[in-house]
């Protein structure tokens, strides 16, 4: 039985996120309906890291097994001409053996949060960036984002209802640029673990912002996290501004 390794894209703002749920349209769901109707089998996909709703995803990796040998071009256009019209896409698909796993050989995680800087709303990428109309200072931001890298109980930017066993993670990249683009800039964040709790990086995000515009300091950062004290953090950062940007494998698995 072959096992495939799909790259998928998805704009995220129609889909109530990745995993499966009864009456609700996920990424998962409409691409295992999509596999079904070309192929006539019932699969089941395993991706890399679960978007909430109304992420995006630009190199998200998932594994499905089929019971017939499909060539590769098939799978990747025949899934995409099923897929219509959600937006989504198969990228790419590749013929694997059967110990890749998506998730679970998965050693590096990356997602950007993209943040539109300027008092007028935005209108073109409106569903791709949160938009702060006040001033924010990258530079602050960078400082504070320093603070939170390394091994740590993450509980402060953590979702109540997050299921993880534990709250300690190790932050590997929090990084922070600004791209001047016209009249506005652009606040990008770029953060990898090799893994991350439930709405971590959006609430990392929203207590950056407090930090870009001087409400707090990098010290109150680490204040924050060293409280695990979820009441202190900042406001969590809006769904749309969050993309899974790609994943990390370990030898020979690639990425």
């Amino acid at each position: 039985m072959p096992r495939y390794k799909l790259v998928i894209e998805y704009d995220g703002a129609p889909f109530c996120g990745w995993q499966r749920q009864p009456e609700e349209v996920t990424v998962q769901g409409v691409v295992e309906a999509a596999v079904h109707r070309f192929s006539g089998e019932t699969v089941r996909l395993t991706c890399a890291g679960r978007t909430d709703a109304g992420v995006h995803a630009i190199h998200q990796v998932a594994h499905l097994d089929l019971a017939k040998p499909w060539r590769t071009d098939t799978v990747r256009d025949a899934t995409n001409a099923h897929l219509r019209p959600h937006p989504v896409s198969i990228v790419s698909a590749e013929i694997v053996g059967e110990d890749f796993d998506a998730r679970h050989r998965a050693i590096r995680r990356h997602y950007r949060y993209r943040i539109f800087n300027r008092r007028p709303p935005p209108v073109i990428v409106r569903a791709q960036v949160w938009h702060v109309p006040w001033p924010l200072d990258a530079g602050l931001m960078h400082e504070a984002g320093r603070r939170l890298l390394g091994r740590h109980d993450f509980s402060a930017f953590r979702a109540a209802e997050c299921q993880a066993a534990s709250p300690i993670r190790t932050l590997e990249q929090m990084d922070i640029e600004v791209r001047t683009m016209g009249l506005h800039d652009e606040i990008v964040v770029a953060t990898s673990a090799r893994s991350f709790l439930h709405h971590q990086v959006r609430f990392m995000v929203g207590t950056l912002m407090l930090a870009g515009c001087n409400r707090i300091s990098a010290d109150d950062v680490a204040e924050i996290l060293a409280s695990a004290d979820r009441s202190r953090c900042g406001p969590m950062a809006p769904a749309q501004g969050l993309t899974f940007v790609g994943v990390d494998y370990e030898p020979p698995f690639g990425k």
